[in-house]
Formats: C-alpha cells, structure tokens, sequence
C-alpha cells in the first residue's frame, strides 16, 4: 500500500506499527529498512494475543487504506475508523502480570477521526499523571513548526516540561540524541530549559545527549568491518505512573503534519518488576548512565577514549565467558 500524505498536507507517513494474524501488536521506532533492524538502536513494545487492541490499531491501517485512491481527506469519516479505545475509555487488561489500562493514538488532526486521541494530548496525559518523574528519550528535540516558508516556535510540549519543572516540581530527564545531523538549534532550546531551573527550589532537569557517532567514526578510523553512522532512535516517555511509545520525535512539524501512531500504558501498579513501566524505566536508566550519554555533545571523537574503553569491555566479557 502507498499512501501519498503530500496531496493531503505536505507531510509523510511515518507510522511505524505491526499487526500480526489479528493477536499481536508491535509499536515503536523501528521501520521495515536494513539500517533500522541492523544499525540503528530502536525501541519498541510487543503486545502478544490482545485481540481488542489490534481491533483499534486496525482502524488506523484502515483509514491509511482507505485514502491510497483519494486525492483530499473524506469530510466525515466512516464509523468503522471511529476509535475503540481513548483517554475516557480505556481498555483494561492485564500486561506481564499487571493490571493496566491501554489506548492507541493517532496525528495529525486531519487524519482523527472521531474519539481518537491525538498523540500531543496523548503525552500530555502521560506527563499529567506523573508524580515523581518525567523520563523523555528522543531522537530530535525540536520544538518548531515549519509552515510553507515561516517557521513558528512551537510550545506545546516544550511548555509541558517547563510546567511539570516548576508548577509540579517534577524530575525530569531529557536524553536526546546527538549526530552530525542534529539541528543546531536544539542546544538553544535545551540551553533555555535549563536556565528555567536557575535557583528555583525543587526545579529538578537534567539533559544529555546520546552520541553513537564517536564509536562510528572511530571503527571507521581503526578500518574495522563495522557501520559509520549510527542512530539511538528512540522515541518515548516513561514516568512513575505511565508510558508513551510511538513514533515520532519531539519536532513540531511532525506532529503537525506526518502520520504517526503512540501507545499509552497505565499501570498503577509498581511493584511488579516485570511491568512495562519498571522495564521501560530500566531501559532509560541504563541508557543514561551509560558511556554514549554526555552532559554535552562531543563534536570531535575521542578515538583513543574509545579504543581503550572497548578494550577493557573485550577483558570484562572474555573474563565472564571464562
């Protein structure tokens, strides 16, 4: 199937969603490409025999289908695309042992039909819930809008941080990933989220940037078999009540125009270490004090740094498998 979002609102299909034989769901960054499944650090969840949430996510593939042969969006959308599932209607189930409350959103607007979330106001909900911390991991961290030739600045999600910093003395911990391909204004807006915590009680952000492109370069150097551009390309938010996974980064012209998909779980339950919540936090946690997380983006790489650091992690795991 080829759906052109271009007649429709200048934007691309960027959904990235399995459905597999009317049980399973698979949601997140990953897209059907041999750089995404062989170079490029993805995340995404795995729903195994849940019927009801193929049900909703199936109406999106629908609507996607239903405007291969169309030049503009239906005025009224037929009610077989309605959603099944959102905010004031949740499905409620079991995942990994845990009680939890499930629904699939949708962008843009234009491509909505009646009762389905938008993923903006899916986040917010997230973030809303949040007691204790706010966890985003993004590809790009970009809040701007491109319309025709003027670029706009976008608020909305920028603006939700700066209100769970200091309205709710939330933590939060933004890692964004760093490659050569990072807009240059993403250190302005990290460099004015920052300045909102300066001595103000309780304001509690941290940044870093997630920097694969040292490792690449330098396998290049030392002309090892290995891949020169590499990627974290993960795209959610995880806090103590809550997750979002989908598919888009944190880029106002891509909420705006791209069609893209995001799931919400609800698990109020935290002491099930195998929840989707524990995990996701885990994958976070794990990520941030890793090597590749920096409080600053390296511009030039450390080869050095890195050829002793891999060799040391050669030592460790030929000690285990000893």
């Amino acid at each position: 199937m080829y759906m052109n979002l271009t007649a429709y609102n200048n934007g691309h299909l960027q959904s990235s969603f399995w459905i597999v034989d009317k049980q399973h769901v698979y949601i997140g960054s990953a897209s059907l490409e041999w750089s995404s499944l062989g170079q490029m650090k993805e995340l995404g969840v795995i729903v195994y025999n849940c019927s009801c949430l193929v049900l909703d996510l199936q109406r999106i593939f629908a609507l996607y289908s239903s405007l291969k042969s169309k030049s503009k969006v239906p005025p009224v959308w037929s009610k077989r695309l309605y959603a099944v599932y959102n905010t004031d209607n949740k499905l409620t189930l079991k995942l990994n042992e845990t009680n939890s409350e499930v629904f699939v959103s949708n962008s843009p607007k234009l491509l909505c039909p009646k009762d389905r979330v938008l993923d903006i106001d899916a986040i917010f909900s997230v973030m809303d819930g949040a007691e204790q911390f706010v966890y985003i991991a993004v590809t790009d961290y970009l809040p701007i809008i491109k319309i025709t030739n003027e670029t706009r600045y976008w608020p909305y999600l920028d603006g939700k941080i700066r209100e769970a910093l200091i309205l709710r003395k939330i933590k939060v911990r933004l890692l964004i990933s760093y490659s050569k391909e990072t807009n240059p204004l993403t250190f302005n807006f990290v460099s004015s989220l920052k300045a909102i915590c300066t001595e103000v009680t309780g304001c509690s952000l941290k940044v870093k940037f997630f920097d694969l492109e040292e490792e690449s370069a330098c396998c290049f150097k030392e002309q090892k078999n290995c891949s020169t551009f590499k990627l974290n390309r993960n795209k959610y938010v995880v806090t103590d009540k809550a997750a979002y996974i989908g598919n888009f980064d944190w880029v106002g012209t891509y909420f705006n125009q791209n069609a893209g998909a995001g799931l919400v779980i609800n698990q109020a339950e935290t002491g099930n270490q195998t929840s989707v919540i524990k995990q996701l936090k885990a994958v976070f946690e794990r990520d941030w004090y890793s090597h590749y997380a920096k409080s600053s983006a390296t511009k030039i790489p450390n080869c050095l740094s890195y050829k002793h650091s891999q060799a040391a992690a050669n030592k460790t795991a030929m000690s285990n498998m000893n």
